[in-house]
């Protein structure tokens, strides 16, 4: 679990610096299961979209979504991205702590964006979420498990049911795997070279909006 949420200005960079470790030039797994399943309906939030594989998986399937990262530079890769499949995905810079509008959303997905808020600012993300959601929508967050070896930040199951306490009702929190690319940070502590593809424990939990 994080101790701070990482600045804005930490993403930028690393986006600046090359390849994140959580771009891994396709969408997660867990994610695609998800939408071949029929779990995700309606109007989409790919919420903390990164590079936007997400969203460009979605567009490709029919499904109306727009994907919103805070990061400018996340963006800017995600519409290259779409572009480079001749896909026309919607995307917006957005902070997804500061979501405003009529609640329009019927699914939301989120890769790997709510582990990085430390606790407060977990509470502070739902409850955005809550305010562009109908509903009845259905939340799925895919979030790195405090089972894992430190690829990342983590979450326990606890982390999540008790930001989605007030007006919610978690339906699963289920285990799965997130993969990522193992860089030099996390190397040593993963006893994995650089570069290789690396599948980490995490949590698949459906929310619904009450």
């Amino acid at each position: 679990m994080p101790e701070t949420t990482p600045p804005k200005s930490l993403f930028d960079d690393i986006y600046a610096g090359g390849a994140p470790p959580w771009v891994i030039g396709e969408p997660q797994p867990a994610i695609v299961e998800l939408e071949r399943r029929g779990a995700i309906r309606g109007a989409v939030l790919d919420a903390g979209c990164g590079a936007g594989e997400h969203t460009i998986l979605l567009t490709e399937r029919g499904h109306d979504v727009l994907g919103i990262d805070f990061s400018a530079r996340a963006i800017e890769l995600a519409r290259r991205n779409a572009a480079d499949r001749g896909v026309a995905a919607r995307f917006e810079v957005a902070d997804a702590m500061r979501l405003d509008g009529d609640a329009r959303f019927d699914t939301v997905v989120d890769s790997a964006l709510f582990h990085v808020f430390d606790a407060a600012d977990r509470l502070r993300y739902v409850d955005s979420l809550r305010k562009v959601c109908r509903p009845g929508a259905v939340v799925h967050v895919l979030a790195l498990s405090d089972a894992g070896r430190g690829f990342g930040p983590q979450v326990s199951e606890d982390d999540i049911r008790t930001a989605f306490a007030d007006g919610w009702r978690v339906e699963a929190v289920d285990t799965t795997t997130y993969r990522g690319v193992v860089g030099p940070a996390h190397a040593d502590a993963l006893g994995m070279p650089v570069g290789a593809r690396v599948d980490e424990p995490a949590w698949l939990a459906r929310v619904r909006r009450t």
